[in-house]
């Protein structure tokens, strides 16, 4: 296995990449000073990387009724209870930076419920947790927690949505031994 690969399996990614593909990576390079591993990981097949990039981009940063760092929180709740090491690292340095506060981060990573959070936060992280954990036992009761706290029923979709996302990035990541870019272990710290 070689570390210069994002993954323990061998798939290097397409090269030369597609014009568009390398405009991607270059903006992600100049906005990130960095391409995250995990797109990396996908670009040995590009029809992979369109298909991952549209969907976290719809969910991560479309318009919604939660906010970027809402969304993050999820990813990290969600990453925690998964134990998924890429995840936790990536997307707990977007929580520390987008909420300007490291020891959030870093309560997101190790058990939420230590972080003082409002109700709607509360709410949003707890649904997330079951969803992960438990999903087949959500009920009317566990979307109407969320109405009561000030979700809407497109707000509860997107937590669905985003929540269900990271599980499954988070086993491919784990099942493949993704590794995160050095860069985030000290963003916004």
């Amino acid at each position: 296995m070689s570390r210069d690969l994002p993954t323990a399996l061998d798939l290097p990614m397409v090269d030369p990449l597609p014009a568009s593909t390398q405009k991607y990576f270059d903006i992600c390079d100049e906005k990130l000073g960095m391409v995250p591993n995990v797109l990396k990981a996908h670009a040995f097949d590009i029809d992979k990387l369109n298909a991952f990039t549209a969907l976290y981009n719809d969910l991560m940063l479309a318009d919604s009724g939660l906010t970027k760092l809402e969304r993050e929180m999820i990813a990290v709740v969600v990453s925690s209870i998964n134990g998924c090491f890429y995840c936790l690292t990536a997307h707990g340095a977007a929580v520390r930076e987008l909420s300007g506060d490291p020891k959030l981060g870093e309560m997101m990573v190790m058990n939420y419920r230590v972080a003082d959070l409002d109700a709607r936060q509360r709410g949003m992280l707890d649904f997330a947790a079951k969803v992960t954990e438990a999903s087949r036992k959500i009920e009317e009761a566990d979307r109407q927690a969320l109405r009561d706290v000030g979700f809407s029923d497109r707000d509860i979709w997107d937590i669905a949505n985003v929540a269900a996302f990271f599980n499954m990035t988070n086993r491919v990541a784990s099942a493949t031994d993704m590794r995160p870019n050095d860069e985030y272990h000290s963003q916004a710290r």
